[in-house]
């Protein structure tokens, strides 16, 4: 154990182009409620706390441009748990309806012969995101054979 002891996350923050826009995303689609949002006066940047049942997951911060880069270091991706895999099926429906870009198409193993998986997807700005469960997708195809689903995409 570690000196400073057990850490947990608290909460991913992401910069976004968009504000309006990733809370649509996030708030209408994946189901996170606004806790609490803002603007810097002095340069007018705009920001949100997002959460479930109070407990704060997510910030978002309107301070960059352009699209997200897996090019260069930083955020690979981000991952959600759903409650089971019909949940995942539900992410996916709405996700699609929106025209939301997916890396994988439908619901993908984690790996070959994996009961952990789910859908791999982009936010407004290009960021990667996953929702997956632990188990119920026995049956679905990794899509690579050498290398973990969430890895290289």
């Amino acid at each position: 154990m570690s000196a400073i002891g057990t850490l947990a996350t608290h909460h991913v923050g992401l910069n976004v182009t968009d504000l309006a826009r990733s809370l649509a995303f996030y708030g209408d689609v994946l189901g996170f409620d606004v806790l609490g949002e803002g603007e810097e006066e002095a340069s007018g940047s705009r920001y949100a706390f997002l959460g479930q049942d109070g407990r704060l997951v997510l910030t978002l911060w309107q301070q960059s441009e352009g699209v997200y880069d897996s090019g260069r270091p930083g955020l690979h991706h981000l991952a959600f748990e759903a409650e089971s895999i019909e949940h995942v099926r539900a992410a996916e429906a709405a996700l699609t309806a929106r025209g939301t870009s997916f890396a994988y198409e439908g619901v993908v193993a984690h790996r070959e012969g994996a009961a952990s998986g789910g859908i791999f997807f982009h936010d407004p700005d290009g960021t990667r995101l996953e929702i997956s469960v632990p188990k119920g997708a026995e049956s679905a195809e990794a899509p690579s054979a050498t290398a973990p689903t969430c890895g290289f995409f």
